[in-house]
């Protein structure tokens, strides 16, 4: 079976499980629901990892129904990213929505429905990740958001559903402006184009670029930054996610972290690409600077502040988003490598810890810290990859965040911002010291007495270690297809052919290695 069919697979799986699930009836056991469910995520992941493979080993890209749907480097990047979470989050989600289903929180109908949009979800991220036309990645950003806002407000209480119509309200608001800009970027092209209708294709976007009006591009670039910015949950378009998050079922709020807010960056980095080539790249890059370095500054406070840990978690995507887009802002190959890096990184790390957000509220039926404690003596292996998970999240090493962010450092140091470098790693000081505190007292604290000490299930445990198995892979020896991968990625963020990525200072010496554990031993 070629790529492209195998690409068609992968679309096509979690729409197919999400209608089988609607169309079946309520009264059949939980367990079909759960099965349609493993399935589908099981064969999309499969699927993708063949398609990520490929491109990566230097096959091209993968296009499928003329040039509408296709998977470069850059794409794939995104496409493994968001297989591989959706993977171990669908696993986490069946034992949470069990408990749920026991504790009364949800009911038969409320579970079928969480599993059938569970799939939609999946089905519109991978439309953003693959789509080559920008209109279909603004109406599958806009999908997203529809898919999604049942599930925020699965559980029905009054609170569940404020957050899901703050979500609806704010991210369509937002994603408007993205439109905005979509349309500009869409009818200069049409005027330069000699054929109107390619003017929708962002491969063919690319070569006339630099003939775009600059005036226009500026003004499109900025709609898309606000647009697209919002779903990411970049300050200060963000406010929506704290109560979406915190309200949402936890392994559905590390999808939505560690994946969505991904998917809003590669359509932001699409456009960044389009303008760095129409209008050079210092207007692109202070616009990111900027919206980066607010989000880091002001989410690190405000993570600081929450009592719940799932609000924590929220700010927390906030400030590493915030991170990839300074990555942007510093601009050049190393900037670019580690914002996507950062990408990747962040987004196992974020999924990982709102799967142990769940596992926490499974066992003291509440996400406040206040009444949190002692985690360590309830659900030891809990406890264990808690701490792993929050030493991670803030960057320390061997795992992998510690990588992109000393990148994210030395690129913003050889761009000549040392004078925002310094202001930024001590913003990240105080996450570190908001983590640090979470560690002693919730995990190392005094349990409740009221607190069973049983640790949750297997099928919560076992994707959480893989999840931590992969920051540590990926943060002692990160795997050559991937290095070489982001590479490639980078090589067409830039417009530049990947071998000149050679000749940089330090990505250079990291290529090199990659192409070094690539060659067989004779």
């Amino acid at each position: 079976m070629d790529t492209s069919s195998l690409l068609l697979i992968t679309m096509a799986t979690p729409l197919v499980a999400c209608l089988l699930i609607a169309v079946l009836p309520l009264k059949l056991p939980r367990a079909v629901f759960e099965a349609i469910h493993v399935v589908s995520i099981a064969v999309t992941f499969l699927a993708s990892l063949f398609i990520v493979a490929s491109v990566f080993a230097g096959a091209g890209s993968v296009e499928v129904i003329d040039v509408w749907f296709q998977v470069d480097a850059l794409s794939a990047v995104f496409l493994g990213l968001v297989s591989t979470v959706v993977l171990l989050t669908g696993l986490c989600s069946v034992s949470y929505i069990r408990f749920d289903s026991r504790e009364g929180r949800l009911d038969a109908s409320q579970v079928k429905r969480f599993y059938a949009f569970f799939s939609l979800f999946v089905f519109t991220m991978l439309l953003v990740v693959t789509s080559n036309n920008v209109i279909m990645m603004w109406v599958a950003i806009e999908a997203t958001t529809l898919s999604t806002v049942f599930l925020v407000g699965s559980y029905n209480t009054k609170i569940s559903l404020e957050a899901a119509w703050k979500y609806l309200i704010v991210c369509t608001a937002g994603v408007a402006f993205g439109l905005y800009g979509t349309l500009l970027v869409y009818a200069n092209a049409a005027d330069i184009m000699a054929d109107p209708h390619q003017a929708v294709f962002w491969t063919s976007l690319v070569p006339y670029a630099a003939q775009f009006d600059s005036a226009l591009i500026r003004i499109a670039f900025v709609f898309a930054a606000i647009g697209f910015g919002t779903k990411a949950g970049l300050f200060p378009m963000h406010t929506w996610m704290p109560d979406a998050y915190s309200q949402a079922p936890s392994p559905l709020s590390g999808l939505m972290s560690g994946a969505l807010a991904k998917c809003a960056m590669l359509v932001l980095i699409r456009f960044y690409i389009l303008a760095v080539q129409a209008v050079g790249p210092e207007f692109p890059q202070t616009v990111m600077l900027i919206l980066g370095a607010a989000s880091i500054v002001f989410s690190a406070f405000a993570l600081f502040s929450q009592s719940d840990l799932k609000r924590k978690l929220a700010y927390s995507s906030c400030e590493n988003i915030g991170i990839v887009a300074l990555c942007l802002g510093f601009g050049g190959p190393l900037g670019i490598a580690a914002a996507l890096l950062h990408c990747i990184f962040h987004g196992l790390a974020k999924a990982l810890m709102f799967c142990l957000s769940g596992n926490v509220a499974m066992k003291f039926k509440t996400s406040n810290l206040e009444k949190i404690g002692g985690i360590v003596q309830v659900a030891p292996v809990t406890a264990v990859l808690l701490g792993a998970g929050l030493f991670a999240l803030s960057g320390f090493p061997p795992f992998a965040l510690f990588l992109s962010e000393v990148l994210t450092v030395i690129s913003g140091i050889y761009a000549g911002y040392l004078w925002l470098v310094i202001p930024i790693c001590l913003a990240l000081t105080v996450v570190i010291a908001a983590f640090s505190l979470v560690f002693l007292r919730s995990v190392l604290g005094k349990a409740p007495d009221s607190v069973k000490k049983k640790d949750v299930g297997a099928l919560m445990i076992v994707p959480e270690m893989v999840f931590i198995a992969l920051l540590l892979w990926f943060g002692i020896a990160l795997p050559a297809p991937v290095i070489s991968g982001v590479g490639s990625a980078t090589a067409i963020v830039m417009q530049e052919d990947a071998s000149h990525l050679y000749e940089i200072p330090v990505l250079g010496e990291v290529l090199y290695a990659a192409d070094a554990a690539t060659q067989p031993i004779e």
